[in-house]
């Protein structure tokens, strides 16, 4: 509803590819000096992507793999990529039920969400750089801030310091971008101001989380 990429979520593009097709992609990318493999929004088809793994780590393929989500993910399905993904990186978005449903049409975001991210963090932990800054494993938390506090930054601070790890790596973003049918829901149609993304960083710090993105004086950030 407020994605900027709402063209490609919601326009049918894309195409149709096998397995094998995707392998080759990932082959290419590694052969390029990519970082990782990041697969974006996989949930649905999580088979399909573990059948594309194994034929290019059969191939060769040792890069990180990093598990892009919009965080609404099963325990069933998370369970397959256990010993698979190197990196998870979900989004927190909505800490309230009402919020979610309004938003996102789901009845049960922040239970399926909280469970997911304690999941992911059983499996890869907190967050590991190389002497180089990039990241070679572990989870890193995304959260949105959106315009009046809708997105409950205060109660997934204290969820993530408390019920997962105040090391928890946590990206708290000041993109909002109100697009596509945004204008049918005029307390989101507008961006968050800086104050409402520095309060909610200052949130994330008073609950104890000890590692909040940040841009360097340089313009430099975590290496992906």
């Amino acid at each position: 509803m407020y994605c900027q990429n709402y063209d490609i979520s919601q326009g049918g593009a894309g195409r149709a590819v096998e397995a094998a097709d995707i392998a080759a992609m990932m082959l290419d990318l590694q052969q390029r000096g990519c970082h990782n493999i990041n697969v974006v929004s996989p949930s649905h088809v999580v088979p399909q992507m573990l059948a594309s793994v194994l034929i290019a780590v059969e191939a060769g393929l040792r890069l990180p793999l990093v598990y892009n989500t919009g965080g609404y993910d099963s325990l069933e399905s998370l369970r397959l990529l256990d010993g698979v993904i190197d990196i998870h990186r979900p989004d927190m978005k909505y800490a309230d039920e009402q919020v979610g449903r309004e938003y996102s049409g789901v009845p049960d975001y922040p239970l399926v969400n909280r469970t997911a991210v304690a999941e992911m963090h059983r499996q890869v932990g907190d967050l590991r750089l190389d002497d180089r800054g990039v990241a070679r494993r572990g989870i890193i938390v995304r959260h949105l801030v959106l315009p009046g506090g809708l997105a409950g930054t205060a109660k997934t601070a204290k969820f993530l310091a408390e019920e997962v790890s105040p090391d928890t790596y946590v990206n708290v973003m000041d993109q909002f971008h109100p697009s596509f049918r945004s204008g049918d829901y005029s307390e989101v149609d507008q961006r968050i101001s800086r104050l409402e993304h520095a309060l909610a960083e200052s949130g994330m710090e008073s609950a104890g989380l000890l590692r909040l993105d940040r841009r360097r004086a340089d313009g430099g950030r975590l290496a992906w």
